[in-house]
């Protein structure tokens, strides 16, 4: 984009008082100031959203999983050493920590209550 010189930047001013009149320029000037405050505030909230998101899933998947100890038989030496348990899927982790979450929430609104 060519740099634009102080005459050009003369011309284009003039232009637009002609078009909107030297009444309307501080009005739309304002209007156009008012919506660029406001858009700024939204896409901040949006960023901070996402950070909270990002920051929250990190929180959620360091958190280790309570595992209940399985009683396992006594192995004698002629029988093999069974096999380790497959890792749970991802769906079964999140059933799991949805599990989880519901049961904080009912304590905490069992808290708020008392």
């Amino acid at each position: 984009m060519p740099n634009l010189g102080p005459t050009e930047l003369i011309i284009i001013g003039l232009i637009l008082v002609l078009l909107f009149g030297a009444k309307k320029l501080p009005e739309a000037a304002r209007g156009l100031g008012r919506s660029l405050r406001i858009f700024k505030a939204e896409t901040s909230k949006l960023r901070d959203e996402d950070d909270a998101e990002s920051t929250t899933a990190t929180v959620v998947q360091a958190q280790p999983q309570p595992a209940a100890p399985a009683p396992q038989p006594l192995a004698s030496a002629s029988t093999p050493a069974p096999a380790a348990a497959p890792a749970p899927s991802a769906e079964e982790q999140a059933r799991v920590l949805e599990e989880q979450a519901a049961r904080l929430r009912a304590q905490a609104g069992a808290a708020k209550q008392q």
